[in-house]
């Protein structure tokens, strides 16, 4: 019988990466990161797309600070520009646990980005040819690929995110090593296009957007569900899997554990990359994907890890972002009250906490 010993996160030092990976490997513990840039400039050009791993644009924020445990294991990045389109943004945020989690999502977020967006050129290229063929069809030669013609369907938003998921954590169980069989990352990303938006989401991190309602009080929309084994249909799914439900004695979160004859490992989240031992037992690495049409009422969303979700309500997220007197500083003042809320409420027990703000109109806050 093999005995797990995680039933937690790990936490420790700010890993701010380097910029945009083009290339990134690893096999046992050794990790390989190639990039043309320096290895500390927080933003580089990949593909087109200007990809920022700290600090703030004209829409964006983002920040994310270490707890108290060991080495942060949270990552994120935006992509401006996402598959060379001027209207097109990628935002995620990953939050890693377990043996060598910091390195997963690391890997995630060097990685997944450039799938998606391959993914998203190739599902375009085939609307331009589809539309081509019926123009032909219907005798207009000469037919020149407009607006319309690279907006795509639900169905191909949700293949193109599920496919790409999938195809990352393939890519994990190839290269992961024993070490980190036990470790993950959830992931909670964004891509804004024009006034549609569409949420891929695996595991317990959240997006929520905020939005005037018609007392013209701003109000959270909460754009995802935290995937956890307290959602009845995720407890479902392991169970059938022979997967295990419970709270251990002092801790009253549920946790996926593996059958009778292992002692763990004790995941809280019901969707994970990675987390290889627990895939036969009803762990999933298949995202909920949505989408939203963005409309003039809507303000900001806000990307976050468990971390500033755990300790503060969406409300509280809401009024601290929409008190920041500049935008460049919400990201960065969010996470504070996040950390300070940790410190009142668990003493010396901190989480890694990150998030994005991503704001949607010109004239929302002084630039």
């Amino acid at each position: 019988m093999v005995k797990w010993e995680f039933f937690g996160k790990l936490w420790g030092p700010l890993y701010m990466g380097g910029c945009c990976s083009c290339h990134i490997s690893y096999v046992g513990k050794v990790f390989d990161v190639e990039c043309e840039s320096n290895h500390y400039d927080t933003s580089c050009e990949h593909g087109g797309a200007r990809v920022m791993l700290r600090g703030s644009s004209k829409f964006l924020s983002m920040y994310t600070e270490q707890g108290s445990k060991g080495v942060n294991q949270d990552a994120l990045t935006i992509w401006e520009d996402f598959t060379g389109e001027k209207d097109m943004i990628f935002c995620g945020v990953f939050d890693g646990h377990g043996p060598l989690g910091h390195k997963i999502a690391q890997s995630i977020r060097d990685n997944l980005p450039s799938k998606l967006s391959a993914a998203i050129k190739q599902s375009q290229q085939n609307v331009f040819k589809h539309n081509d063929a019926n123009a032909a069809d219907a005798g207009n030669h000469g037919n020149v690929h407009g607006e319309n013609n690279r907006n795509m369907s639900f169905a191909s938003w949700e293949e193109i995110f599920k496919s790409s998921f999938y195809e990352m954590d393939q890519d994990l169980a190839k290269t992961i090593d024993t070490n980190g069989f036990c470790g993950g990352s959830t992931a909670v990303t964004v891509v804004k296009q024009g006034d549609q938006l569409i949420i891929g989401n695996l595991g317990d991190s959240r997006a929520v957007l905020f939005t005037r309602a018609e007392n013209n009080h701003l109000v959270p929309v909460q754009l995802t569900v935290d995937l956890t084994p307290d959602v009845p249909s995720e407890a479902l799914r392991i169970r059938r899997c022979g997967g295990r439900v419970f709270a251990i004695p002092d801790d009253p979160v549920n946790r996926i554990w593996m059958p009778e004859e292992s002692d763990g490992p004790g995941l809280a989240m019901s969707r994970a990359f990675g987390n290889f031992c627990l895939k036969d037992y009803g762990l999933s690495s298949v995202p909920e994907v949505s989408c939203r049409k963005l409309t003039k009422q809507d303000e900001f969303v806000v990307l976050a890890t468990d971390g500033v979700w755990n300790v503060l309500t969406n409300d509280k997220v809401m009024s601290i972002v929409a008190s920041a007197p500049k935008r460049s500083m919400a990201a960065k003042l969010l996470v504070k009250h996040a950390v300070q809320a940790w410190r009142l409420e668990c003493g010396l027990k901190v989480d890694d906490c990150t998030a994005i703000c991503l704001f949607l109109k010109d004239q929302t806050y002084p630039k």
